[in-house]
């Protein structure tokens, strides 16, 4: 179609002309309102970076004489963080003459990386740095699939309080 023509038949529809493909023989346009367009394509823009996960890295310090007790909480920290998909930085501080005894560190590192290896796994080995020890552990799931398992167990139990089954609280919003 000519363009003179074209840009009648917008007027007339009160829409734009917008080229789509230029190189193509011979060019291609379409008619829309671009405005809704360009509305349109920001709006999926914006979601796409809602659903986007961010990596994050959570950070746990330590001591090298550390109590039984006090590991098993930091130990649950860490797991916790694991479990959401996010990435774990361990330091361990060395004060005084504990600075002679790096090995105390690697072996409480190397313990705490085989207590949480069925959720995360060594991303860095154990290395000293001044008067600290570091080791960072990954995830083995995504981020974005700890979200989505997190999303399911909460409307789950939110199922559960209102007396309806997790398989029946899926359903009813399809039937809606």
């Amino acid at each position: 179609m000519p363009l003179a023509k074209a840009l009648e038949l917008a007027q007339e529809y009160d829409l734009d002309l917008v080229e789509v493909a230029a190189n193509a023989r011979p060019p291609v346009c379409k008619l829309m309102d671009y405005g809704k367009f360009k509305y349109e394509s920001a709006m999926k823009a914006r979601e796409a970076r809602k659903n986007q996960a961010h990596t994050v890295i959570k950070e746990m310090k330590l001591r090298p004489k550390i109590d039984p007790h006090d590991y098993d909480t930091k130990k649950g920290h860490v797991v916790r963080f694991l479990k959401q998909g996010d990435k774990v930085k361990i330091t361990i501080m060395f004060r005084g003459r504990e600075q002679s005894r790096p090995e105390l560190g690697y072996r409480l590192l190397q313990r705490l990386a085989e207590d949480v290896q069925d959720l995360g796994f060594v991303e860095s080995n154990p290395k000293q740095d001044g008067r600290n020890m570091i080791m960072v552990l990954g995830p083995h799931k995504k981020k974005t699939e700890a979200m989505a398992e997190a999303r399911e167990a909460q409307a789950a139990r939110k199922a559960e309080r209102s007396g309806v089954s997790p398989a029946d609280a899926a359903e009813e919003p399809a039937e809606a």
